[in-house]
């Protein structure tokens, strides 16, 4: 990627090989009704390949669903219903909402099994004041079976601090 951005009224020159993040919600549908929520990850591996992985919380932490997709840069491959697990591994707790989230997840995948951290633990929002809603979101470090740094990437917790209602 290459170009420019200007910000501010200052031009701001993007190098040849640069990266860049896009965050969108793709989807307008109502949340399963016995899901609380979702943790998602959106991961841009250096290689060039992108992983997303995603499950759908019940209140018991259970998931309702889960999925995915990891793309290389001449094949896609979907992942179906049960292909996705993650697995908590180290917690952090909110000072200001109380809610406790998993900030470094093991992550199994068809692709590989992945290890996902938070480079900040403290990434919570409080968007009550918009969406109604505290969650989670935020950079995120993700790791090997071996425990290579091998991508960057974004993590999204949501229904910790109260159940999403959409």
């Amino acid at each position: 990627m290459q170009g420019a951005l200007e910000l501010q009224g200052k031009q701001l020159v993007v190098e040849p090989g640069s990266t860049a993040w896009l965050d969108h919600e793709w989807s307008q549908e109502m949340l399963h009704p016995d899901a609380v929520g979702w943790d998602w990850i959106g991961i841009n591996l250096f290689d060039g390949s992108a992983l997303t992985a995603f499950q759908l919380r019940d209140r018991h932490g259970a998931a309702v669903w889960d999925g995915g997709s990891f793309r290389t840069q001449t094949a896609l491959r979907t992942f179906q219903r049960g292909d996705v697990v993650f697995s908590p591994v180290r917690n952090w707790t909110s000072p200001l909402s109380q809610a406790t989230y998993p900030v470094e997840w093991a992550v199994r995948t068809p692709s590989g099994t992945y290890t996902v951290r938070a480079l900040l633990d403290n990434q919570e929002l409080d968007s009550r004041a918009s969406t109604g809603a505290i969650y989670w979101e935020g950079l995120s470090e993700v790791r090997d079976s071996q425990q290579r740094l091998v991508g960057r990437g974004y993590l999204e917790m949501t229904g910790y601090a109260s159940p999403m209602r959409m």
